[in-house]
C-alpha cells in the first residue's frame, strides 16, 4: 500500500500520511465494507484515491482533451523502445521526474492495473483524457530514458 501510494504522490512523508489516514478511514468505516472484493483491494482504493486528493491539494491539473488542441499537435518521432535498456532505478528516476498527472496516469494504468475508464473515475476526468495523458506521459517517459542512456 506505501509502494502504491508513493508512485503516485512521489514523496516519501505524504505516502506515509496517506498510508496512515487510508488505515484510520479503513477501520473507522469498516462497517461500510461490502465483502464485494477483497479486503485488500477496497483498502487499496481507499489508498489510491487518498493520494489522488493529496494531489488535487497541490492543484493537479488536468486538461480535458475537448478542450485542447491535442488534435492539433504534429506527431513526434517516439525514440525507439527495443533499443533501450531499461532499468527499474533508471525508471523509478524517470517516473520521480513526471508531472503529477503523468505520473498518476502512468501508476494506475502500469502499476495499479486499472483500465481507462476506472483510472478517469479515480482521477475525476474522462477516459479519452486519459488516453491522451498515458500517451504523453509515456512518450516523455521513453524521451526521458533515451536522455539517461546516451548521456552514460
Amino acid at each position: 500500500m506505501y509502494n502504491t501510494s508513493l508512485r503516485i504522490v512521489n514523496n516519501a512523508s505524504d505516502a506515509e500520511d496517506v498510508l496512515q489516514e487510508s488505515f484510520a478511514s479503513a477501520f473507522q468505516h469498516l462497517d461500510r465494507f461490502d465483502y464485494s472484493s477483497t479486503f485488500g483491494a477496497w483498502l487499496k482504493r481507499i489508498v489510491v484515491n487518498n493520494s489522488i486528493n493529496v494531489l488535487r491539494k497541490r492543484k493537479l491539473a488536468f486538461i480535458d482533451i475537448s478542450e485542447s488542441s491535442a488534435g492539433d499537435m504534429q506527431e513526434t518521432e517516439l525514440p525507439d523502445e527495443e533499443n533501450i535498456q531499461l532499468k527499474v532505478a533508471a525508471i523509478k528516476k524517470a517516473m520521480a521526474h513526471l508531472p503529477n498527472g503523468y505520473r498518476s496516469v502512468l501508476s494506475l494504468l502500469l502499476f495499479e492495473g486499472y483500465d481507462y475508464e476506472e483510472t478517469g473515475e479515480i482521477l475525476n476526468i474522462s477516459p479519452s483524457t486519459v488516453r491522451t495523458q498515458y500517451h504523453r506521459a509515456k512518450q516523455k517517459l521513453l524521451h526521458t530514458l533515451k536522455q539517461e542512456t546516451s548521456d552514460e
